[in-house]
């Protein structure tokens, strides 16, 4: 049964259709000929292009078919001519394209490493058994739609945000930490400069009522000795009087 397909500009799936004789392909696997099998694939994924990778599932169900491992293939419709991709397995993740099967879990993966918008295409999953000779043994999904759309920034101006994000967290951090540092040194020297002026002004008063205490004593002492004249002159004058009224 033969499958066309679109081929893509950026990721458009556009009219202009370039045949893909699938069917060919499969035939190739196994001959035609026993059981049915049922691929299932997400319609559209977009990513962008600072993603590394990107996955594509495949998902798949059999009926009446042996027990004997089946073979997954992928292919792509894109820009350029339709391609078979992974025939040799593609296990090494050095790769611009990686396969991993969990065919018990009837499950099967492509991923595409160091994505880039040339990667933007149409991602054909198909599933063949060998050795079954019915039509439905091969058969393929409905494709998945990967659009790969170009970041606002580069994903060096990407890294050095990141790290200029970093940076300045580091700074912000460091400043903080300056700000707590002066803010209990000051605290303590405003705590310091408080007890110092307390006890000044407590040195102060008791130097001022220590002068007041002077001064009154002072005081009194300067009255004192005043007096004591006038006491003497008036005692004199009055000895002196009884003389001097004699004939």
């Amino acid at each position: 049964m033969p499958r066309t397909c679109r081929v893509m500009g950026p990721v458009s799936t556009s009219k202009i259709g370039l045949p893909l004789e699938i069917s060919l392909i499969l035939l190739h696997v196994g001959v035609v000929g026993a059981c049915t099998v049922s691929v299932v694939q997400p319609r559209y994924l977009e990513v962008d292009s600072t993603s590394e990778t990107v996955t594509l599932e495949c998902t798949f169900s059999t009926t009446g078919c042996s027990s004997k491992q089946p073979r997954s293939l992928w292919f792509r419709c894109g820009a350029q001519q339709p391609e078979a991709l992974c025939l040799d397995g593609c296990r090494n993740k050095a790769d611009k394209f990686t396969v991993e099967e969990t065919l018990d879990q009837n499950r099967v993966s492509l991923t595409v490493n160091r994505v880039s918008s040339n990667d933007s295409a149409i991602y054909i999953c198909g599933i063949a058994f060998p050795h079954e000779p019915a039509p439905r043994a091969k058969q393929t999904g409905s494709g998945t739609t990967l659009a790969v759309r170009e970041g606002l920034l580069s994903r060096e101006v990407h890294s050095l945000l990141i790290v200029i994000i970093a940076l300045f967290s580091v700074y912000i951090t460091g400043v903080c930490v300056i700000f707590t540092v002066l803010f209990r040194v000051r605290s303590k020297s405003n705590s310091s400069r408080s007890r110092e002026t307390k006890e000044d002004s407590q040195k102060k008063s008791a130097r001022r009522i220590f002068r007041e205490i002077a001064q009154e004593l002072y005081h009194k002492r300067y009255v004192e000795t005043c007096q004591q004249p006038e006491r003497d002159g008036t005692y004199e004058n009055r000895r002196a009087l009884p003389t001097s009224g004699r004939p």
